[in-house]
């Protein structure tokens, strides 16, 4: 694997990972009464796109477990419809997404063990 496209899912991984802490202990209400916790929302699944956005093809044509085209959808959509933004869809990306993506990264980044 390509350096960058490592360090791009190192960084896909720490997103998420902050996306979920932000939302733990929260509920959709508070989603929507919120407005820091939303644009914090929505900038961690942002920049999970545009890292994601930046991997190269052969990267991520390793990967097929990724749901590239659904990531790379959610970010074209936070960044060019930002005004018309689905906050349910949103907090089931974070909440429902999001979860299983970690796992994922977390098993591609982990360093395997030798011998």
């Amino acid at each position: 694997m390509r350096k960058d496209d490592r360090i791009r899912l190192t960084h896909m991984l720490d997103s998420a990972r902050e996306a979920v802490h932000f939302a733990g202990g929260k509920t959709r209400d508070d989603l929507e009464a919120d407005r820091l916790l939303a644009l914090g929302l929505m900038k961690c699944i942002e920049i999970i796109g545009e890292a994601a956005a930046n991997i190269s093809n052969e990267c991520r044509e390793t990967l097929p477990t990724i749901p590239w085209r659904s990531i790379l959808g959610m970010r074209n959509r936070l960044v060019h419809a930002y005004f018309e933004i689905d906050l349910d869809v949103v907090w089931y990306t974070t909440n429902v997404s999001l979860p299983p993506l970690i796992q994922i990264l977390e098993e591609i980044l982990t360093p395997k063990p030798s011998g």
